[in-house]
């Protein structure tokens, strides 16, 4: 079968086993330029196997017709984009997201599909189709995000009555989903180790980072509603010295908010390839996390990240970082600044030699870790789905 987008868009037939679709349609609440994390590291691998259409949420701007842009990513990854004229309310925003859907999957097998929602509430556009699988990638508890739409819970309910296979983000969420499912399993946070090694070995400093021989204490990830600014404030206060750098973007939260303090250094977004760079001159890596509703359950990336950098890391006690990497003495677990400043000085006057053996520990602790075998391992779940449903339809 081939698919066309445009009549210049002819897509691959790259899957191999009949038993698979070749096509899998990812509904995300995130973009796919935005931060470089989960959604992405898991497709890029998957676009070996599926051609990828990666929806994302709407664009809103001044046009009178509604259409999706379409941009090609990987070999096999095509990004779609909902634009839509302003002032619609969410009935309408939803209508018209149904019809371009609708649109694009006219006269394509849905046996050839498979649908992959990192949102619920694709369902209120996407739901009158039956592909082959249904995959529930529940990355995080997002109704309890700022912001978050009042009907979230029910669509995911009605997500999981729908999905033939669910897998979760960590195992704190795995433990409080695992009820609402009979084919679920957790995927915690993977890692590219191959990319973060790359800051061991660097020796140079970035010409927007400081350069200076003072502690430099560093964090990457979305500044949001999940991030404790009084924490990091209270830090660098009582230690004028130390540099804080916090490279991402600011969201859902008023940037004049934050502490402005002068040792603090606000380097906005860097992409996933620059990463290491900045990393490589840090002393220690943070995961300054409030305890909040938004935090309960997630299992952050850059902690084996920041791991396998050769950073030594300190962390609030969220409960993803506290089992395993916390009750492996991988990383100093602190709730407070006091507790962040004693473990930073504990860390900066680590020797040599206990640095080298917690090393070790950490590398082999990771050595198993990768997002490769975390793809291979629900590759492998989706065909059981797939085998699954194809039994099904011939025995009926």
């Amino acid at each position: 079968m081939s698919l066309k987008l445009t009549p210049e868009a002819d897509f691959q037939q790259n899957n191999q086993n009949e038993q698979l679709p070749d096509n899998l349609i990812c509904f995300s609440h995130l973009r796919w330029d935005f931060v470089f994390q989960r959604p992405q590291h898991l497709l890029t691998r998957l676009s070996d196997t599926f051609n990828i259409f990666f929806i994302e949420e709407p664009h809103v701007e001044e046009i009178e017709q509604h259409y999706y842009t379409f941009s090609k990513r990987e070999p096999n990854i095509w990004v779609m984009v909902p634009h839509l004229p302003p002032g619609l309310d969410d009935e309408q925003s939803m209508q018209m997201q149904k019809q371009m859907f609708n649109r694009f999957m006219e006269n394509k097998q849905l046996s050839n599909f498979i649908f992959w929602y990192y949102t619920p509430m694709a369902l209120k556009f996407s739901e009158d189709h039956d592909p082959k699988v249904v995959v529930y990638d529940c990355m995080d508890e997002l109704s309890a995000f700022k912001f978050a739409p009042a009907e979230l819970p029910a669509l995911e309910k009605k997500l999981m009555n729908r999905a033939d296979v669910v897998f979760t983000g960590g195992h704190s969420l795995y433990e409080a989903k695992k009820h609402q499912h009979p084919n679920i399993y957790p995927f915690p946070s993977s890692i590219e180790k191959k990319h973060f090694l790359k800051a061991r070995t660097i020796d140079t400093c970035p010409a927007d980072q400081i350069d200076t021989d003072k502690p430099k204490m560093g964090f990457y990830g979305v500044i949001d509603e999940r991030f404790d600014i009084d924490l990091i404030g209270a830090i660098a206060d009582a230690r004028p010295d130390w540099q804080l750098i916090l490279i991402g973007p600011v969201v859902k939260i008023n940037p004049d908010h934050l502490p402005k303090n002068s040792n603090i250094h606000y380097l906005g977004q860097k992409s996933y390839q620059q990463l290491p760079d900045y990393m490589a001159t840090w002393d220690i890596a943070l995961i300054p996390f409030q305890l909040n509703e938004s935090t309960k359950f997630i299992s952050p990336t850059k902690t084996p990240e920041y791991l396998a950098a050769g950073l030594p890391v300190i962390s609030t006690p969220i409960r993803d970082v506290v089992h395993p990497y916390g009750k492996n003495n991988l990383v100093h677990i602190g709730e407070t600044a006091e507790e962040f400043i004693s473990a930073a000085e504990q860390l900066l006057n680590t020797t040599a030699k206990d640095k080298e053996a917690w090393q070790l520990k950490a590398d082999t602790f990771l050595s198993s870790n990768s997002w490769d075998k975390t793809c291979d391992n629900m590759l492998s779940l989706i065909k059981k789905a797939a085998d699954k449903n194809s039994y099904l339809r011939i025995a009926q």
